[in-house]
């Protein structure tokens, strides 16, 4: 089993900038890849960025150039670095971690953090 807790959401204007965080806990070395995806009223949760537990990282091409996720093994967290924020990045953001294998994979989640972006 895997705990996850997110923060650092909030309002923000337009160009803004915003740092979110995601502890987890519980069997951290089983964790193959932690990643946030974000949801927003009427449509389907999508996958923001991606960490590998090997430190490989993938965006979606709409955050490319301004959001940064990385990790921090020490602190079993994982970070969202999210710079000229745009309305359309308004969103309940949610942490993932995945295990098990491509065959069985087992995806645990977070609460979610809200993030709105005033234009």
């Amino acid at each position: 089993q895997v705990q996850l807790v997110e923060s650092g959401g909030g309002l923000v204007q337009a160009g803004g900038s915003l740092r979110l965080s995601c502890v987890a806990s519980g069997s951290i070395l089983s964790i193959n890849a932690m990643g946030w995806y974000r949801q927003s009223p009427g449509k389907q949760r999508e996958l923001v960025a991606a960490i590998t537990s090997g430190g490989r990282t993938n965006y979606a091409d709409s955050v490319k150039g301004r959001f940064t996720i990385s990790r921090d093994n020490a602190k079993d967290t994982v970070y969202l670095q999210m710079n000229s924020l745009k309305p359309d990045d308004t969103a309940v953001y949610y942490c993932n971690a995945n295990t098990g294998s491509l065959l069985k994979r087992v995806d645990y989640w977070g609460k979610g953090t809200l993030v709105t972006v005033s234009s």
